[in-house]
């Protein structure tokens, strides 16, 4: 197993890259430095709309959430991007197929954003000490994705995209984001200070 070099690299993927990913990515980096986590969170696009800005609106709900008011240009998914991740969150089922269809090996470490969620959320960390908490923690949750049970509809695992809908979708994707970076926090946050 690798150790994971600190601080904790994430990655967050969407489609077009300015409204879930960089939502989720904000909310992330700003939880994670909160609760202590040495991690730097990014975000891509499948199908990025390259340097555009978030979306008003989301950028309006990250701010809302608690993350701090910062630039964003979209930026495309790239292997290397990929390759250089330790964890890889994307918004459907569909992106992290996409991601593993451009670097396989992230199978391992790739996962819907609510996914990782519900995963971390059954499996509490073990005591470990070392630099290689995290990185123990992020194997022992790879190795229950079969063994979890599965939401009730497999479309849970996914989060819809608001672009150019209306200000009530954007508030529910806002609200699943939040709640799965909540429960990411709180778990990563508590492996880290197995340390």
């Amino acid at each position: 197993m690798t150790v994971v070099a600190l601080p904790l690299s994430v990655l967050v993927v969407c489609t077009g890259n300015i409204c879930r990913s960089p939502l989720a990515e904000q909310l992330l980096q700003a939880r994670l430095t909160e609760a202590g986590v040495s991690a730097i969170v990014t975000s891509a696009g499948t199908r990025a709309l390259v340097g555009y800005p978030m979306t008003p609106e989301a950028a309006g709900l990250a701010i809302r959430y608690g993350a701090a008011p910062q630039a964003h240009a979209a930026t495309q998914l790239t292997r290397e991007l990929i390759e250089s991740a330790d964890l890889v969150l994307t918004a459907t089922r569909e992106h992290r197929s996409e991601v593993v269809s451009l670097h396989p090996r992230a199978a391992r470490y790739a996962y819907t954003l609510t996914q990782f969620a519900r995963l971390v959320d059954a499996i509490p960390p073990t005591p470990s000490a070392g630099p290689e908490a995290i990185t123990t923690y992020l194997a022992e949750v790879s190795t229950t994705k079969g063994l979890t049970p599965p939401p009730h509809t497999a479309a849970d695992d996914d989060i819809e995209d608001p672009y150019r809908q209306s200000e009530e979708i954007y508030a529910r994707v806002a609200h699943s984001i939040d709640q799965a970076v909540t429960q990411i926090t709180a778990a990563l946050a508590a492996a880290e200070m197995r340390r």
